[in-house]
């Protein structure tokens, strides 16, 4: 049986502190699992210091990409599961007794926000459908088997979070595993990873993510979880 202590919460901090430590403080209220923070780059995060014993923090002086990160984080945290989490988003109380109850065999992730491929786009947008089995998950709360993960990895050609996180799914799905979309207790507050970045770069970076998305998935139906 899984518990809260075996599911480590991760995060990666790219600037605006005062919103990331609302954000880590809620995961520290609200739930017993541990934290480990990337300082991803050059800042301040003296701060982070005092909040909890249950906080490792993790410094890169240079700045990793989206990707790089997510792997680093796979392959130095020991827990047997990992919350990949955005700093936007908000405990409202404790999300993972409903992530437990949704691990079965052969489930390798569970999320709160996803959706399935549409097909009928030619692969190139995703319907939420709600909670069920999902082509790919988003990574603002995502829980993912670290061994199953780490052995798939993400691209490291993702600098850019922005449907880097579908890229990823999509991997997961490849090698075999079920994705679950699940509603849970959280929020979101104001994404900077999107809205307080250079316009251009987001386009370039998202647009290069998900042609690479389209050349390695689009026409693999046997990927893909059932339609509903």
């Amino acid at each position: 049986m899984i518990s809260e202590r075996d599911i480590t919460v991760t995060l990666i901090l790219d600037g605006y502190l005062e919103d990331f430590l609302d954000s880590v403080r809620a995961v520290i209220e609200h739930s017993q699992s541990p934290i480990y923070i990337v300082v991803n780059g050059k800042q301040d995060f003296t701060p982070l210091e005092a909040l909890s014993s249950r906080v490792t923090i993790n410094y890169q002086k240079q700045r990793l990409g989206w990707s790089n990160a997510v792997n680093l984080l796979l392959e130095e945290v020991s827990s047997d599961y990992i919350t990949l989490m955005d700093s936007s988003t908000r405990f409202l109380a404790n999300p993972f007794p409903d992530v437990i109850s949704t691990f079965s065999d052969g489930v390798v992730a569970v999320g709160w926000r996803g959706g399935l491929i549409n097909l009928d786009d030619e692969w190139r947008s995703v319907d939420d459908k709600g909670p069920g089995e999902v082509d790919v998950l988003f990574g603002y709360f995502m829980v993912l088997n670290r061994e199953f993960a780490k052995a798939v990895g993400a691209n490291p050609s993702a600098k850019y979070y922005r449907n880097a996180d579908l890229e990823f799914s999509l991997a997961l799905r490849e090698a075999g595993g079920k994705l679950l979309q699940v509603e849970l207790p959280l929020a979101q507050e104001r994404h900077h990873g999107y809205y307080d970045v250079d316009s251009a770069y987001r386009e370039k970076h998202s647009k290069e993510n998900y042609q690479r998305l389209l050349k390695r998935f689009r026409g693999n139906l046997g990927i893909l979880a059932p339609r509903r």
